[in-house]
């Protein structure tokens, strides 16, 4: 069998935000204390904040002004391409669909927390960043862990933990307006104000901000608000209460599939320099801009605080919180001539022939698209189901507490239990966005209602007001309709010792995670709830630092984790069928680290060690217009590596920062899969996998920057950033391996960015800031999701890679420019 590779699917992801604003540091270590600056402006609550030579982890914190002067119109995580061993890209280019991988794992496998509580969705731990594009906005530092982490949680983290820290409601009394302008019509318009804490402890704050225009890419127009309101209450000096709601309605234009070098040569490029803006995904119709793939979402999350310093001793902190997330992405249903909407004619740029789509459907030929249906009409006249745009919604309903209580016994011993509650309901089927000039769409998906006749189209943008149930009836759904239920329970607890010069920590957690499905169309009402799934797992870790002297600590830190595989594991081939090989897969991992401080020269070394086990995963494959799904049992993957980052400051005006990771990232053994015709449930194989020694890919296995910051005057500073990406393989998915060829992923080109930025300031009020990126204008391939390797004719080659594959380029040179104002 030839199995080619699925494209990963996205989906949505929940994080839960306090409050506004933005400053940075390039790692936690660059100047010793500042972490209790970090304190004093962020809500910390339940978030376990790792610190410099006491917290035993690798770790590199980002805050407020470098976010705001930096990030201009790049993706939010892009912010932390400059740390050891992240690597993140912007996806197929559309506004928030980035994506990053840490230490070679995959945002899926690396935990998003804001403010301490897990934010990665509860069914397949996805992060879709665009439901969260008004981030920037409200955070006031981002620390990035490493590997094992500081967190006392259960969560579901592999390769580290991305804690985002936003700032307590009462920040000092101010105001702010800014105003911002970029490449391919980026605009942005903010205000902000907070009102201060009162003398009976009252405090507030809100913000609003509208970000639109086109990404890099063509076709990838979108519009995204973000608002924020936080109320805080401190009575005295032992409780102190902070109420948030935060959410970022938005819609955006996709770049959904990676196309073949040679499209992007062949519509609009050349040889020697493809067409880096090609999106297969989009045309015109009526003589606008019109995109197969789009995406909406909002999803507003409410969160109050609760710490309380019981005594001297002892504080409890406690976080409630709530999302609800409404909305999808949209894609094709039905065909022309057995075709779909990829596979038909385009226009010489390579365009969606939307206007032609339209006159098919309503009965018109079209020559190139095929022959018209020899009978294209119903009896009552309305067309035969031709191509139309469907919505695929994933909806949810979060609810959740976080409880830890903190003793401390002595000056030298102190003790945290905690709880770790949530409940979760997603909520996923499919709708009609635009029939695109049929009068219906028929589908037989449903065992209750079939045939159904599908008349009425839901628009594909973001609501307002999202709260509430399934927004569509079931007579208005199409192809799938189920429910997945996930309930969390969890508890934690840690013991920690410190003196002057030691402190070390032993941390266990466990959780059971139930698992339920329920399926509105393929089974009768009696039938429609599968059997209730409770899997249990648990993590063991511990680590100690050990302060030298005041230049030199080291550090080592050991861990053991069991995590519950992922919804989709539980249940087979999307039906009620629970898996019956369910084991959760098997974490170790282990790290050694070095750190110097001085004066002017700070820096940290660090070795580490990954073996992730049993891994499940479960693809859709189709071979001769057969779909088959490959469930992988037992695949294993190695990570280890060593780490560098660096600053000195040689001058009062000059900065200079810098870091080093170098990885090798591996599967270890020859797992099996079994193969299911997708029709019919049977199994029509089972192979081998032959995975020993094949690269892990989609992540640069060495990374490498250095950049510098220069205070000219006290109005004028600049700063410079080059990175270097290389040993970068392409993604693929296990199941293409059954044969022995001592194949590997391909290794793509090296890469190196160049990144400019300068700031002007008017009485520490008004402030001007400009970013180019990719200042020379690299073209370069940031990933690939294919693995055909380079042919013999170098003719039929890019830069060594076939063109044949099917990639992203890199964003070419953009731009942005803002002005702020301070009151």
């Amino acid at each position: 069998m030839n199995f080619k590779p699925l494209k990963k699917s996205m989906l949505t992801v929940v994080l839960t935000l306090s409050t506004a604003s933005v400053y940075y540091a390039q790692s936690v270590n660059d100047t010793v204390g500042r972490e209790k600056n970090i304190e004093q402006v962020v809500l910390t609550g339940v978030a376990d904040i790792a610190k410099d030579r006491k917290t035993p982890v690798a770790v590199s914190t980002i805050k407020e002004a470098q976010i705001v002067e930096r990030l201009g119109n790049q993706e939010f995580p892009e912010i932390l391409n400059t740390t050891p061993s992240v690597y993140a890209t912007k996806g197929g280019g559309g506004f928030g669909d980035s994506r990053i991988n840490v230490r070679g794992f995959d945002q899926r496998n690396t935990a998003v927390m804001i403010n301490g509580v897990p934010v990665n969705d509860m069914e397949n731990g996805a992060v879709y960043w665009s439901n969260w594009a008004g981030l920037s906005d409200v955070t006031s530092a981002m620390q990035v862990q490493r590997g094992l982490g500081s967190s006392k949680l259960a969560i579901a983290s592999v390769g580290g933990t991305i804690n985002v820290l936003t700032r307590a409601a009462d920040k000092k009394r101010q105001g702010n307006v800014t105003v911002g302008v970029g490449n391919d019509g980026y605009h942005k318009a903010l205000f902000s104000y907070n009102t201060g804490k009162s003398d009976k402890g009252w405090s507030s704050s809100f913000l609003m901000s509208r970000t639109a225009g086109s990404m890099y890419a063509d076709g990838t127009e979108f519009e995204g608000y973000n608002y924020y309101f936080a109320l805080g209450f401190k009575p005295n000096a032992t409780h102190d209460l902070q109420f948030t709601i935060t959410g970022a309605p938005q819609w955006h234009n996709q770049r959904s599939f990676q196309s073949k070098i040679s499209d992007h040569i062949k519509y609009g490029g050349t040889e020697d320099e493809p067409n880096r803006k090609y999106n297969q995904n989009w045309g015109y119709l009526n003589g606008e801009e019109y995109s197969m793939t789009r995406n909406y979402y909002h999803k507003p999350v409410m969160s109050l605080n609760w710490d309380w310093n019981i005594n001297d001793a002892t504080k409890l902190n406690s976080v409630v919180y709530a999302s609800f997330g409404r909305g999808g992405g949209t894609g094709d249903a039905g065909g022309i001539d057995n075709k779909s909407y990829t596979a038909l004619p385009r226009t010489a740029d390579g365009l969606i022939r939307f206007d032609d789509i339209v006159k098919w459907n309503q009965g018109g030929a079209v020559a190139d698209f095929g022959a018209v249906d020899a009978n294209p009409f119903e009896a009552d006249g309305n067309r035969r189901n031709g191509l139309i745009r469907r919505s695929s919604i994933n909806s949810h309903n979060w609810y959740g507490i976080i409880s830890s209580l903190n003793h401390k016994f002595s000056e030298n011993i102190n003790a945290t239990v905690g709880v770790d509650a949530r409940r979760y309901d997603g909520m996923h089927y499919r709708i009609v966005s635009d029939l695109l000039g049929n009068r219906g769409y028929t589908d037989n998906s449903n065992v209750n209602n079939k045939p159904n006749r599908i008349t009425n189209t839901f628009g594909a943008s973001a609501s307002w007001n999202p709260f509430g149930g399934k927004t569509n009836d079931i007579k208005d759904q199409m192809a799938y309709s189920n429910d997945g239920i996930v309930n969390w329970i969890g508890g934690f607890g840690q013991v920690e010792y410190t003196n002057d010069a030691l402190s070390a920590f032993v941390q266990g957690s466990v959780s059971n995670q139930g698992f339920q499905r329920i399926d509105y169309m393929l089974f009768t009402p009696a039938e429609q709830e599968s059997e209730k799934v409770d899997l249990v797992g648990f993590n063991v870790k511990g680590g100690a630092n050990y302060n030298i002297n005041e230049n030199h600590n080291v550090f080592v830190n050991a861990g053991y984790y069991e995590r519950q595989p992922f919804f989709g594991a539980v249940f087979l081939n999307n039906r009620n069928d629970v898996n019956p090989d369910l084991t959760n897969e098997k974490i170790t991992s282990f790290e050694v680290g070095y750190g110097f401080r001085s004066a002017i020269f700070n820096a940290n070394l660090n070795l580490y060690s990954t073996s992730w086990d049993d891994i499940y995963r479960r693809v859709t494959s189709r071979v001769n217009n057969i779909s088959y799904v490959a469930n992988m049992l037992g695949i294993q993957e190695v990570h280890r590596g060593i780490e560098l980052d660096f600053n000195v400051k040689p001058a009062q005006f000059v900065t200079v920062n810098g870091m080093l990771s170098i990885g090798d990232w591996f599967y270890k053994g020859n797992p099996t899969a079994t193969f299911i015709d997708d029709n019919t449930n049977a199994v029509v194989g089972t192979q081998t996998l032959y995975l020993d020694g094949v690269k892990v890919g989609d992540a640069a296995q060495f990374t490498a920057a250095l950049g510098a910051d220069f205070k000219v005057t006290d109005w004028f500073n600049f700063d410079a950033q080059y990175r270097h990406a290389s040993n970068l393989y392409s993604a693929f998915e296990p199941q293409n391996r059954t044969t022995n060829d001592g194949a590997q992923a391909i290794k793509l080109p090296d890469y190196g960015l160049f990144d400019l930025g300068a700031s002007f300031m008017w009485k520490k009020s008004l402030k001007l800031r400009v970013n180019v990126n990719n200042l020379l204008d690299k073209t370069y391939i940031a990933e690939s999701r294919t693995n055909i390797a380079a042919d013999a004719n170098s003719a039929n080659n890019w830069n060594g890679v076939n063109k044949n594959n099917e990639v992203y380029f890199g964003f070419g040179r953009t731009w942005n420019a803002s002005v702020s104002y301070t009151f």
